[in-house]
């Protein structure tokens, strides 16, 4: 069973996952991890004499493709762009229409210009990139200056046609920003790519002898942290 403690949560919080997030990936690399040692225990009767190397690899390449995959992150920004809300029913969670669509700071041309935007910024060239702690704040100090004047020229023009709509105007601004320091946060000297070279030399290790990985060790190379 995969357990994270406190600081790993925040640090997954800190890059942009949801709590809801979280959980869905730990459940699912569980449920890949049963299914993988229910494979190996199946293959193994009668083959006593075989070397591990010869089965049992670990997930490891589509952990790195759910780590990469940013689409989620831009998804929920432009739900709550959009103005939608979340609706729990059932122990599910979902987003639903805004039921007084009026009151949206946005309308749909807005929505679309900031998301055009954002996904300029939020995307794997960036968060595969390596910048320095000083390249990053003047980065999205520059960012937020930009969506803070371009968001102020175009009131009328992206929705924000009346004064209580443009009360969310300094919080659609601090959200944008916050998600795009968060993607340049995990580019910080190389960390996203040496998260990423770390999982591939222990899938290499794996394939040698699959009790040759600590299983904290796993839970580092699934959620990136550790760097």
């Amino acid at each position: 069973m995969v357990s994270l403690d406190y600081s790993q949560i925040q640090e997954l919080k800190k890059q942009g996952y949801s709590e809801s997030q979280i959980q869905e990936a730990v459940a699912m690399y569980e449920q890949e991890e049963l299914d993988r040692m229910s494979k190996t225990s199946s293959t193994t009767q009668g083959m006593s004499t075989m070397s591990p190397s010869n089965f049992a690899t670990p997930p490891v390449d589509d952990l790195a493709r759910w780590q990469l995959e940013l689409n989620d992150i831009l998804d929920r920004a432009e739900h709550m762009l959009s103005g939608d809300v979340i609706k729990h029913e059932n122990n599910n969670i979902f987003w639903i229409r805004n039921p007084e669509p009026d009151d949206n700071p946005l309308n749909a041309k807005g929505v679309r210009l900031l998301m055009k935007i954002l996904a300029n910024y939020v995307n794997r060239n960036t968060i595969l990139s390596d910048y320095t702690n000083k390249e990053i704040k003047m980065k999205v100090h520059l960012f937020s200056q930009e969506v803070n004047d371009l968001v102020f020229m175009k009131y009328d023009e992206i929705g924000m046609d009346n004064e209580n709509k443009r009360k969310e105007y300094p919080m659609i601004v601090m959200m944008l920003k916050d998600i795009v320091h968060n993607a340049y946060s995990r580019a910080k000297l190389g960390g996203e790519r040496e998260s990423l070279r770390k999982a591939m030399n222990i899938t290499g290790t794996y394939q040698g002898d699959p009790n040759a990985i600590p299983q904290q060790a796993q839970k580092r190379s699934f959620f990136g942290l550790g760097r």
